[in-house]
């Protein structure tokens, strides 16, 4: 094994345990950290890569966060890369949650604990806004009137009419599908007139 591939799976399993020790209020907090090191400091993948990755962790099972880390251990270092990251990301929530789950009812009580948990999702909420922002404009630049309506309406079903966020996926990801389908066989019939012309 080369010295560059273990400093970089070294890398990746202190990075990996930093940002899951540190990052509270869901799965959406990794984004801007893995962007921070993976992507502007280390340039191991682009911002177009990490919002692909978000978006996958995002439909499939498991925490987000969790499902993350391993995108983005993977992308950067094929399976092994897959399997620190993972394995890092997982250890400091069983160390936390064996540590609180041993004395949940003086946590839950602690005003001091109440308080700094308080100012933690002030502070999740401003990350989660930022990488919306990032993501629409992302949307915005593809160009496509149907992604763009998309984002609207998936807001409106979810947070006015109260649809389930499973049944939204579902929908955004079928639209996706026939958009795909429809241009490749709009290219073929446009490509099949031209063999016709020449």
């Amino acid at each position: 094994m080369k010295h560059s591939n273990i400093s970089l799976y070294l890398w990746l399993f202190y990075i990996n345990l930093f940002i899951s020790a540190f990052t509270f209020g869901g799965g959406y907090v990794v984004v801007p950290m893995i962007r921070k090191y993976f992507v502007d400091q280390k340039g191991l993948f682009d911002e177009d890569t990490l919002m692909q990755m978000a978006a996958i962790a995002q439909s499939t099972p498991g925490a987000i966060a969790i499902n993350l880390s391993a995108l983005a251990g993977y992308q950067a270092a094929g399976f092994a890369g897959a399997a620190i990251s993972c394995l890092a990301a997982v250890v400091p929530p069983l160390i936390i949650l064996s540590i609180v789950s041993t004395g949940y009812a003086a946590f839950s009580a602690n005003k001091i604990i109440a308080a700094v948990l308080g100012g933690m999702q002030a502070g999740v909420a401003a990350l989660i806004v930022d990488l919306v922002v990032n993501m629409f404009q992302m949307i915005l630049r593809e160009k496509s009137r149907l992604l763009t309506l998309m984002v609207p309406c998936a807001f409106a079903a979810n947070f006015i009419f109260h649809v389930n966020v499973a049944v939204i996926l579902i929908v955004c990801c079928l639209l996706c599908i026939g958009r795909v389908w429809y241009n490749s066989q709009n290219s073929r019939h446009h490509s099949s007139k031209r063999r016709e012309s020449e």
